[in-house]
C-alpha cells in the first residue's frame, strides 16, 4: 500500500510540478534543484574557466549545483538557440561574452534578436588585453611603436584571437586613434598568436594577458601597453592605452551571464547577488587573479549599461573597418 500511495503521491507532483514551480518562485523559494549553465565556449578557455570558478563558489551561496554544459559551435548561437528553447523557468543560463554584440553586425538571419530575446544578469569578469611585441621588435613603449608603425606603414605584423573579435576590434580602435595601419593576421586562438609571437614570426600581438604570459616568461616578447582603463593586478607596471595618449580607451574581453526574456526576476537576481558575492570570494581570485582576469559580479542594471554602451562602439567598429568573421 505504501509503494502504490507513493507512486500515485510522486506521479501527482510531476503533473503539478509546472503550477507548483511558479508558485514557489511567487513565494520567493528559489532555487529548489540545480542550475544550468550553458557555455559556447571549450572547456579548459579563459571565459569556460572564469566561469567555473564562479560557479563553484556561487552554488555553495545558492545551495543547489550549477551544471556546466559546453555547447560549442556556430558563433555562440548554438548555445544561445539553446537557452531560448529551454524552460523561462529560472534554472538555465547562458555564459556569453562579445558575441552578444558583434554578431547582429557580422551574421545574417539571425533566429532571435539579442537586444531583445536576452536578459543581462551579471558581468562574471573581464579580461585584459595587451599589446605586445617579440623581443627584439625596437620600441620600449606604445610611443615608440606607433613611430615605427607611422615610419613603416603596412608593414608591421600584429596577430589577433579571433577574426572579429574582441582583440580584433581592440585592434581596429587602436589604429584609428593612433592614425597607422598595421598588417593584421587573425589566430584561432590567443595560443596560437602567442606561439607565433615567441617564435618571432610576428612583430606583435594584441592578446589578453593570460595568454601573453608564457612569451613574456619565456624573454620572448615584452608588453607595451594593456587596454583596459585600468592596469590589471597581473601586469601593475605596464600602462594602459588611456596612460598612453589615448584617453578612455577600454576594450577587453569578458563574459556575462544571461537569462532568456521571461525569466522570473527572483531568479536574476538572486543569483545576481551570489556573483556579486563569489567575485570577491579569495578562492575565485587566487584562481583567477594570476591568469589576469578581473572578477566582476555586479548588478543586472549595471551590466546593461555598460552593454549599451559598448555595444554602439562595438557596432561602429565593426562598420568603419569593415570587419567580417572570415
Amino acid at each position: 500500500m505504501t509503494n502504490i500511495l507513493s507512486r500515485r503521491t510522486l506521479l501527482g507532483a510531476a503533473l503539478a510540478t509546472p503550477a507548483l514551480a511558479r508558485t514557489s518562485l511567487a513565494q520567493g523559494a528559489w532555487p529548489t534543484r540545480p542550475i544550468r549553465w550553458i557555455v559556447p565556449f571549450g572547456a579548459g578557455g579563459a571565459a569556460d574557466t572564469a566561469a567555473r570558478s564562479i560557479a563553484a563558489t556561487m552554488q555553495d551561496l545558492l545551495g543547489q549545483n550549477i551544471v556546466i554544459e559546453n555547447r560549442t559551435g556556430g558563433n555562440a548561437v548554438i548555445a544561445a538557440n539553446a537557452l531560448l528553447q529551454a524552460p523561462r523557468d529560472g534554472y538555465t543560463f547562458l555564459v556569453d561574452a562579445a558575441n552578444q554584440l558583434t554578431n547582429p553586425a557580422l551574421m545574417r538571419d539571425l533566429p532571435f534578436d539579442y537586444a531583445t530575446a536576452f536578459i543581462p544578469v551579471t558581468q562574471i569578469s573581464a579580461f585584459p588585453q595587451v599589446i605586445a611585441v617579440k623581443s627584439d621588435f625596437p620600441a620600449q613603449d606604445i610611443a615608440a611603436f606607433v613611430a615605427q608603425a607611422k615610419a613603416r606603414p603596412n608593414t608591421i605584423t600584429i596577430g589577433t584571437p579571433p577574426a572579429a573579435g574582441m582583440a580584433h576590434l581592440a585592434l581596429a580602435a587602436f589604429e584609428k586613434r593612433a592614425g597607422i595601419k598595421l598588417v593584421h593576421a587573425a589566430y584561432r586562438g590567443g595560443a596560437d598568436a602567442a606561439r607565433d609571437i615567441m617564435g618571432g614570426s610576428v612583430d606583435s600581438v594584441l592578446i589578453t594577458t593570460s595568454s601573453i604570459r608564457p612569451p613574456v616568461v619565456s624573454g620572448k616578447a615584452r608588453v607595451l601597453a594593456v587596454t583596459s582603463l585600468e592596469r590589471p593586478p597581473s601586469l601593475p607596471d605596464v600602462p594602459t592605452l588611456a596612460q598612453s595618449g589615448f584617453p578612455g580607451f577600454d576594450l577587453n574581453d569578458w563574459n556575462g551571464l544571461f537569462a532568456a526574456e521571461g525569466t522570473p526576476r527572483i531568479a536574476i537576481d538572486r543569483i545576481a547577488a551570489a556573483a556579486a558575492e563569489a567575485a570577491k570570494a579569495p578562492a575565485v581570485r587566487a584562481r583567477m587573479d594570476p591568469a589576469g582576469a578581473i572578477m566582476i559580479g555586479n548588478s543586472p542594471a549595471a551590466f546593461g549599461e555598460w552593454l549599451a554602451s559598448q555595444r554602439s562602439q562595438v557596432l561602429e567598429l565593426i562598420r568603419e573597418a569593415n570587419i567580417t568573421l572570415g
